[in-house]
């Protein structure tokens, strides 16, 4: 039976009684991790947040009732325990913070029994997710998660403390919006008041933090909720979070280096790594080029290489074809692999084949310098020699080659490397490869739309060195962006803000809006434009997935509370779900009943 916690007062959590406090009394309260009678002595860990602690309960000294309520205890039951603090008498549990010491109880309280869980609550728990979401409440008591919330908690604290120091202002925006569907999809609430019509909740707080520096405020940072519906995957949620900031009177190497500064501040204080400052920089088209990827992970080399030229006049019709029809034939060389089985050559074949490759080529050099290959009938030796020099190809390499258009190309390349060097192990968790990448193409074409759209968003700045292309060539003009990449997993970025009426206008018209259309959907903040605005940039990180490195991690849901599943549902409390009819009724709405639509299906 539960007790009250009437006249007692905790003085320590787990981990804050110490060495120093041998000899004190204590009251610590928890939850029970597991309890061991050892006939005459039972052994408790008792659990909260800080970690474990042992405690020690003997007839002797906690009396006869006390005891026995001791003899009952299970996992999981809620206790406080009043003791003294002693060294231990057995052996010393280096795994614990607190493996030198116990407490020798001389009281305690039952505050909450507890059923028996699903699942045990241990860290790096074995439990399919599927039920440790459902029970959500129990699996946020291991102490891994614990780990991760608390770190996530302290990230956002120092980012305050780092910001406001820097003499940004915290303002939040609003989350009921206008819809503007430039962009993801917005989720959409309906309004009561305004029968028919509906609010967005914000894909990012963009406009709002726009008009802020219009508005004189200089320097704005949110920590700001997000919603887009879109596809999940293990780094996206339908809900997440952003550190966002603009900045008036700037370029990109004012926000830059604040964001360098932060970025050093937060993995030193946090995890204690020391980022290495200038962070690199590298443009898109270098990036592409090397790494099939504006992602990059420089944790590992396998760069690609263009070999179009080599291959130029060479009778292979694969690279023949893809060659003649505007694209590229490039390669990667996997260092030593040249043995590997041509099963597992094979699988890479499917993997491209994945990321919409018509295949793979391939050569195997052996150690004694023997070549198996793919193509090489088709190839005279001298050309096979004169590409196998151009991939510094060397006894034990394999060369994969992928050819076809050269956006492809990199999307089958770009995956491919960075699959070889997981199979390879080559991706380590403690390694930590910051990269800037900057010159973002301004637009790129929407085959579906058959237009171009912005690739960041309309108010990005172009490169003032390619405005004379927007009219004319808009597909080649540059943009004033940039994304901070950590180990291949954008985790921020931003841009160069247009604050000229004249190249709003002109982007714009490259976007296929009519100024009639553009006012009215982003009216409010060019009228805004109007009335004096200074030229300003911003960046927004992905808190989620920034926590979710720096955990080492591979899912954003082992570091977001209570998070949605791949079809954006939430198995602990059942939502989305059905509401009542009246509400609808208040809304004006009514559902139109359809054959149902698998979820996962777009």
């Amino acid at each position: 039976m539960a007790e009250s916690m009437k006249g007692l007062k905790r003085s320590h959590r787990c981990t804050e009684v110490s060495n120093q406090l041998v000899g004190s009394e204590v009251t610590v309260m928890g939850w029970v991790q597991k309890s061991r009678n050892k006939g005459g002595i039972i052994f408790t860990d008792l659990r909260d947040r800080s970690g474990i602690l042992q405690i020690i309960f003997e007839e002797a000294n906690v009396g006869a009732e006390a005891y026995a309520k001791a003899e009952k205890l299970r996992s999981e039951f809620v206790i406080a325990v009043t003791g003294k603090v002693a060294k231990r008498g057995g052996a010393f549990n280096e795994n614990l913070k607190t493996g030198d010491i116990e407490i020798i109880a001389s009281d305690i309280r039952v505050l909450s029994e507890s059923d028996v869980p699903p699942f045990p609550i241990e860290e790096n728990s074995k439990t399919k997710e599927e039920l440790r979401l459902k029970y959500r409440y129990l699996d946020l008591r291991r102490p891994d998660l614990q780990r991760n919330l608390m770190m996530r908690s302290k990230v956002a604290t120092l980012t305050r403390t780092f910001l406001a120091e820097e003499g940004f202002v915290e303002i939040e925006t609003p989350t009921l919006c206008k819809s503007t569907p430039e962009g993801a999809r917005d989720y959409l609430v309906p309004s009561r008041v305004h029968p028919g019509n509906f609010y967005a909740l914000p894909q990012s707080p963009q406009i709002y933090k726009q008009l802020l520096m219009c508005s004189g405020y200089d320097r704005y940072f949110q920590i700001a909720r997000c919603y887009r519906d879109e596809d999940l995957r293990a780094d996206r949620q339908p809900e997440f979070t952003q550190i966002d900031m603009e900045l008036s009177f700037v370029d990109v190497d004012d926000v830059i280096d604040v964001n360098e500064r932060l970025l050093a501040k937060l993995f030193k204080d946090t995890i204690g790594v020391d980022v290495e400052l200038p962070i690199q920089r590298m443009t898109y088209k270098e990036a592409m080029d090397r790494f099939g990827s504006d992602k990059p992970d420089l944790r590992f080399g396998m760069e690609l290489k263009d070999v179009t030229e080599v291959v130029s006049d060479c009778e292979f019709v694969v690279f023949k074809g893809a060659i003649e029809a505007g694209g590229s034939v490039r390669g990667i060389n996997a260092k030593g692999q040249g043995a590997m089985p041509r099963k597992k050559i094979d699988a890479l074949v499917d993997f491209a084949k994945g990321y919409g490759a018509k295949g793979l080529a391939y050569i195997a050099i052996g150690e004694d310098g023997s070549i198996k290959s793919s193509f090489a009938k088709f190839m005279k030796e001298e050309e096979m020699t004169a590409l196998i020099s151009a991939m510094e190809g060397e006894n034990g390499d394999l060369l994969l080659f992928a050819a076809d258009k050269t956006k492809l190309v990199y999307d089958v390349l770009g995956a491919l490397r960075v699959e070889l060097a997981s199979q390879l192990g080559l991706l380590d968790k403690n390694v930590y490869k910051f990269v800037w990448i900057t010159e973002f193409p301004l637009l790129e074409w929407n085959e579906d739309m058959n237009r171009f759209q912005a690739m960041h968003h309309p108010f990005t700045m172009p490169m003032e060195e390619d405005l004379q292309y927007i009219d004319t060539d808009p597909g080649k003009v540059r943009a004033k962006a940039y994304d901070i990449v950590l180990n291949g997993t954008e985790i921020g970025g931003g841009s160069v803000r247009i604050h000229q009426n004249d190249i709003q206008e002109k982007m714009f018209k490259a976007l296929g809006f009519s100024m009639e259309a553009a006012y009215e959907q982003f009216g409010f903040l060019l009228n805004a434009f109007k009335y004096g605005v200074p030229p300003h940039a911003g960046l927004a990180y992905g808190l989620d997935r920034l926590i979710m490195l720096m955990a080492k991690e591979d899912s954003i849901r082992d570091v977001i509370a209570f998070p949605k599943v791949k079809d954006a549902s939430c198995l602990m409390s059942d939502a989305p779900n059905v509401v009542d009819p009246k509400q609808l009724e208040e809304l004006f709405l009514d559902i139109v009943k359809t054959a149902q639509v698998d979820a996962t299906e777009e």
